[in-house]
């Protein structure tokens, strides 16, 4: 057995490391980790193979088993990097498509080689500053809320977007259900929002940035941005799960003058790390990372979303920190305590917590901005 490299450490040679947690018996374990090895390579008998390069760099190599106690291990696999190419849906095919349908594996952490990372996907284009910068938010951390609920015409979303953009938001962002609906189309919805912002942000003096879903095939979501960039916008929100984390990737190579909000829609539907999708998020141009917050209406809890700000902002390979956005259920009273645990360098999301305000709301987000703006950061996690 060997030890494990840490998160974004360099290995050696031409491999990556794919790290799992098993549930197995110890008699059986070092069977099943090759099993393992082999489905995620080759998929196929290894007697069945004759030619030596393949066998020799091809087939994944089992690297370390640990016993956690329990009957849970922890397995390394090396997989060769020259499989994966340049394409972030190969990159999660080859870490988990097959063994994603066996329900004793969950896919925990990758470690790959800094040539992977810098050529293949390069990280976000603008990160946590390039938002900051955007919203003129120095020194603290930045604030954003979600128009919703599904249903409403344009007409009310952008009325909802000025009343928030009244109070001085950073960001406005669709509900990732908002898609092309007949209630409200992508592009009436757009345009309507947008004049509104820019008419509460001449009022208000703040720099708020509106950014709309996008949705449907990779052309239409380029369509979509074309319009969101007649509209003067510069920021979207996207699932990378829904899209595909190819589309994804290739629309931040096609449009690095956007930075991408990216929602974790669908990330809970298969046995992976919530941390390692922060950190695929961030590997394939997420400039923030939004994520179930502690205590709200999701099940996380506080040591996961310390792991999911931490992956989106530490030292990893040159690649610019993203914002790590906690969400989902929060809310104005809770913005303290969220900024003593994630420290400046976070996005906040408050979507209900602000809507329910109703007539009050522009006045609650103020509060919520005002919270935000005041709070002491001194010595505070970063």
């Amino acid at each position: 057995m060997t030890d494990q490299a840490p998160p974004g450490a360099e290995l050696p040679g031409s491999r990556l490391s794919a790290f799992y947690k098993v549930r197995g018996a110890p008699a059986s374990i070092e069977a099943r980790a090759l099993a393992i090895a082999v489905e995620q390579s080759v998929e196929m008998p290894l007697a069945a193979i004759d030619d030596g390069a393949v066998l020799a760099d091809i087939v994944g190599q089992v690297a370390a088993i640990e016993d956690c106690g329990d009957g849970w291990f922890d397995v390394r696999i090396d997989l060769a990097a020259a499989t994966i190419g340049d394409d972030a849906g190969q990159l999660i095919n080859m870490l988990f498509g097959n063994t994603s349908l066996h329900d004793d594996v969950i896919l925990h952490d990758i470690v790959a080689p800094e040539s992977l990372l810098a050529a293949a996907f390069g990280g976000p284009h603008h990160g946590l500053e390039g938002l900051r910068q955007r919203a003129m938010a120095q020194g603290r951390a930045l604030t954003c809320s979600a128009l919703k609920p599904q249903g409403l015409p344009a007409s009310k979303l952008a009325e909802l977007a000025f009343r928030l953009a009244l109070g001085g938001l950073d960001f406005i962002k669709d509900d990732h259900g908002l898609a092309n609906q007949s209630y409200s189309p992508f592009s009436e919805r757009v345009r309507a929002c947008a004049s509104a912002i820019r008419e509460a942000a001449a009022i208000s003096g703040c720099a708020t940035r509106y950014a709309p879903s996008l949705s449907g095939s990779y052309p239409e979501m380029e369509r979509q941005l074309g319009i969101a960039r007649d509209e003067g916008l510069d920021t979207v929100l996207i699932g990378p799960m829904i899209a595909g984390v190819s589309n994804f990737h290739a629309l931040r190579q096609a449009n690095p003058d956007f930075a991408f909000l990216a929602h974790p829609t669908m990330t809970g539907a298969a046995r992976v790390s919530p941390i390692l999708f922060a950190k695929l998020f961030r590997l394939f141009g997420a400039d923030a990372v939004i994520f179930p917050n502690h205590g709200g209406r999701f099940g996380y809890s506080a040591a996961t979303c310390a792991g999911i700000s931490d992956a989106l902002r530490c030292v990893w390979d040159g690649l610019r920190p993203s914002a790590p956005a906690p969400a989902g259920g929060m809310t104005v009273r809770r913005a303290p305590e969220m900024l003593d645990f994630y420290g400046a360098d976070v996005m906040l999301l408050i979507g209900g917590g602000l809507l329910e305000a109703r007539d009050a709301i522009t006045a609650t987000t103020a509060d919520f901005v005002r919270a935000v703006a005041e709070h002491d950061y001194g010595g505070l996690r970063s």
